[in-house]
């Protein structure tokens, strides 16, 4: 014999080895023992597919693999995402195993042995540890028969003849608490709940109804609303005892309940309606207030609710009570973010509007003037005003100037998105709401709360959205699409348009209670044509910012630039001119902008004389704004030859404005041919 052990002249592979074998001491299959065959690898993970399958969630699928060379028996982790423990140590790369030692890969703990019966079960450990919480009810009049109640489940302290059923129910929670850990909202945690619980009891039917967060110190029960409701006979949801509701909540206690048909009082409540012959109660409960109800039916006669299944109710009501916390929490901090970084965006834009009201005629002058008398009170404002005549300055100028200036402004083109998007947008939608809506969404009004929301384009609402926003100007609270949670928000609307609403109205494309609701207090912003003293201030403003933005200093117009863009009439008003002063700073490459650098668009006129003499020779027509503005589009895609793109652009409005509009006069057209 060597020093080793082995012959010298017999090879590894035929030294005799005692049988050997892993007991599992702790996890889902304590006392299982599984003999480990020469020659065969045995693998071990949660996959089925494994001579070992271990149903624990911290395992990896494939874990870890124990096999024989040279006459000892080694394991080997098989990149595992949590590792594999010998004696507590992590093991890297192949590790020899000695009689007694131990393999942890997860909760789960394999002993290696030559001998399985000398494997002794950890002293003193209590399979049934486990985390509680649970709330909600009170009671009125006559009770239901109650047949159990109780405060702390027998998790926390077992007893030996009670130790097979709630070793199976602790695997179940243990499984369940995984499961749970994974949903990121708490409609997803509620679903997961309710189809652990419908698999680990008789229950037939189950619900969780949660309450509307509520103020500190409130000590009223709250309104419970369903959140997730299922019925493995696809009956439909019925709510359970108004009195057995009360009683679990102002109790505190997870109430089982049978015979509910017998009760005069219940007999008469929805409950009876589902002939339910057995009722669980468990409330959701956190230190400070109750977060809800978790019910559960059984309506076979066959197949009651027992006591142990309200201790297992009890023991998930309390891990779900504790995750919806933290998810509540943390849809809170989320929202809480995003207000936050639309206001810091609002606040950066704030920094530029005092300075970006550029003008000092005499329209400006009276423009400031309502604005500083409108501004203070609370009032709805509607401003009117051709595209690009800056209505969403003047908004913020509204806001700036208001009780309302520390909280936000949130804005909203009506016009660049399809009644359905629209309605997302503005009140928001509930996950799953529709396709592709995978997480809650803030609408607009709500980020809006406590501050200004300006709506351009509120011409171009639909009739539904406009009937849904009427009620929010009324003061109503709304819901969010796809959800049944109403919310009430407090904001300030500003709108705008450029359209003739008293047409809309009359065409019934309007609505004329939201028209007269709108219409509290009205400014019009002057096109800038008829303000040209303010054409040279304002492209003396838009060159300095420019010149700065792209890093050219010292440039400045001619004098005969000047008079070139204040002869200039601007159809796109402001946002032209500004759109002008920025290609000929970067066409120019000197230090002055003369007028041969200046590309101005055929629409305006030459010059404000030829301008003034068309006028006096032009006979007069009667005709609405609408059909100026119709006249003036269809102008401009002959200009354009047909290209809605550009059109859309030297107009200032958005491409899918301009195709609504081509799209309702070619209607017009038809039903005047018809």
């Amino acid at each position: 014999m060597t020093a080793g052990g082995a012959p010298a002249d017999v090879t590894p592979c035929e030294v005799a080895t005692p049988e050997a074998y892993l007991v599992v001491k702790t996890g889902p299959m304590e006392g299982r023992r599984f003999k480990l065959t020469a020659g065969q690898i045995t693998t071990i993970g949660r996959a089925p597919t494994n001579r070992v399958a271990v149903p624990d969630e911290v395992c990896s699928r494939n874990h870890c693999e124990v096999f024989q060379s040279g006459g000892r028996w080694l394991v080997r982790d098989l990149d595992s995402r949590n590792g594999t423990r010998v004696q507590g140590q992590y093991i890297d790369g192949d590790c020899v195993l000695q009689p007694g030692q131990t393999i942890q890969l997860g909760s789960t703990v394999l002993c290696f042995t030559n001998d399985p019966d000398a494997v002794e079960e950890p002293a003193g450990r209590d399979p049934l540890e486990a985390d509680t919480a649970s709330e909600m009810a009170v009671m009125d009049g006559h009770q239901p028969e109650i047949l159990h109640r109780t405060r702390q489940t027998r998790y926390q302290s077992a007893e030996a003849h009670i130790r097979d059923r709630l070793g199976r129910d602790l695997a179940r929670l243990y499984r369940l608490a995984n499961n749970m850990a994974t949903a990121t909202r708490v409609n997803e945690l509620a679903d997961i709940v309710l189809d652990g619980l419908l698999a680990s009891t008789p229950a037939d039917i189950g619900a969780v109804l949660l309450a509307p967060p509520t103020k500190s110190g409130s000590s009223a029960l709250p309104p419970l609303e369903l959140v997730v409701f299922k019925s493995r006979t696809e009956m439909p949801y019925q709510r359970v005892s108004d009195s057995l509701s009360r009683l679990a909540l102002t109790g505190r206690d997870a109430i089982l309940a049978r015979d509910l048909q017998t009760d005069s009082e219940l007999k008469t409540e929805s409950v009876s309606d589902i002939c339910a012959q057995s009722v669980i109660c468990a409330p959701l409960r956190s230190p400070e207030h109750l977060l809800g109800l978790i019910h559960l039916y059984s309506t076979d006669p066959d197949r009651p609710l027992e006591p142990e299944d309200l201790e297992f109710t009890l023991a998930v009501a309390d891990q779900f009570a504790a995750a919806c916390e933290n998810l509540q929490q943390r849809e809170r901090l989320a929202q809480g973010l995003a207000r936050v970084e639309t206001e810091n965006q609002t606040l950066r834009e704030q920094l530029r509007v005092e300075t970006e009201l550029v003008g000092d005629s005499e329209a400006m002058q009276r423009l400031r003037d309502k604005i500083g008398r409108i501004a203070p009170t609370d009032a709805t404002v509607l401003i009117r005003g051709e595209s690009g005549v800056g209505k969403e300055l003047v908004a913020r100028a509204i806001h700036l100037n208001s009780m309302r200036k520390g909280g936000p402004f949130v804005t909203m083109n009506c016009a660049a998105l399809s009644e359905s998007l629209l309605e997302s947008e503005l009140f928001g939608h509930e996950r799953g709401s529709f396709t592709g809506a995978v997480n809650r969404k803030i609408g607009k009004f709500e980020q809006a709360h406590q501050g200004t929301i300006f709506l351009d384009e509120v011409g171009e609402m639909t009739p539904a959205i406009q009937a849904k926003f009427l009620r929010v100007l009324e003061g109503h609270p709304f819901e969010r699409v796809g959800g049944g949670t109403q919310v009430e928000v407090d904001v300030r609307v500003v709108a705008a348009t450029n359209r003739a609403l008293e047409s809309a109205v009359e065409a019934g494309e309007f609505r004329k209670d939201l028209y007269f609701r709108l219409q509290v207090v009205e400014l019009e912003v002057q096109p800038l044509r008829e303000r040209r003293s303010d054409i040279p201030i304002l492209a003396e403003f838009f060159l300095d910012r420019f010149c700065q933005r792209l890093g050219r200093p010292n440039v400045s117009f001619t004098p005969a630039a000047l008079e070139a863009l204040k002869r200039y009439d601007w159809p796109g008003n402001v946002r032209e001119l500004q759109n002008t002063v920025e290609r000929a700073l970067i066409l120019t490459h000197g230090p002055k902008i003369g007028p041969t650098d200046i590309q101005l668009s055929a629409l305006g006129t030459a010059s404000e004389e030829s301008a003034a003499n068309e006028q006096t020779v032009e006979v007069f027509r009667p005709v609405s704004l609408e059909f100026i503005e119709r006249e003036h589009i269809l102008a401009m895609l002959d200009w354009t030859g047909g290209n809605k793109s550009q059109a859309a652009q030297l107009l200032g409005i958005e491409r899918s404005t301009l195709d609504r509009k081509l799209k309702r006069y070619e209607f017009e057209r038809k039903r005047g041919d018809g």
